[in-house]
């Protein structure tokens, strides 16, 4: 009898492992692997290829402008207009919104600089509903506040995630403070 063993790294780390025994010859083996070989590595090569756009999603923001945005009487979403990184085109720096392309988890942080008359925090939401918020209150004590958060979320493709100013705040849109960044973790 002929044992062979051959192990082959594939996609997402899991070994192949193909065995060929109780063949009568070394060559009948020889073909059956060259053949399982071709085709795996046919298969790996065209989820690249499928996958190669739609999994790659990361975008970095800055929120830019003169000085200061806010206070509002209603709460205002937040265009975080010039664009670092947009990997996937899944951020848009006309609405400020982040639309999920495909299932999967995704991280987002956001971060912001506001001064200290008056109150400062940023809600961020999935689909109109609040997930996480940041803020500082309004203080005479101290010229500048600093704030973030970060969350791990699982999307459904469509799904939108944005940054919201609640009404009475401000945060400084002047330099490059206020940003909003997220990713694809991984697809599901």
């Amino acid at each position: 009898m002929f044992h062979l063993q051959l192990l082959l790294l594939g996609h997402s780390d899991r070994l192949l492992i193909l065995i060929c025994h109780n063949y009568r010859s070394i060559f009948n083996c020889e073909n059956y692997l060259k053949h399982r070989i071709e085709s795996f590595f046919f298969i790996l090569l065209l989820k690249i290829f499928i996958y190669q756009d739609s999994t790659k999603v990361v975008f970095s923001a800055i929120a830019t402008g003169n000085g200061h945005t806010g206070p509002f009487n209603t709460d205002k979403t937040i265009i975080y207009n010039t664009v670092l990184t947009n990997v996937g085109k899944a951020y848009n720096h006309f609405t400020g919104i982040f639309t999920a392309p495909v299932a999967g988890v995704y991280y987002f942080s956001f971060f912001y600089h506001a001064g200290g008359e008056c109150q400062a925090r940023l809600y961020l939401y999935n689909n109109n509903k609040l997930v996480v918020m940041t803020s500082d209150h309004k203080s005479t004590q101290d010229g500048a506040d600093n704030g973030g958060n970060a969350v791990f979320l699982h999307l459904l493709p469509e799904e939108q995630v944005y940054v919201k100013l609640a009404p009475n705040s401000h945060v400084w849109v002047g330099e490059t403070h206020t940003t909003f960044s997220g990713h694809l973790v991984y697809e599901m």
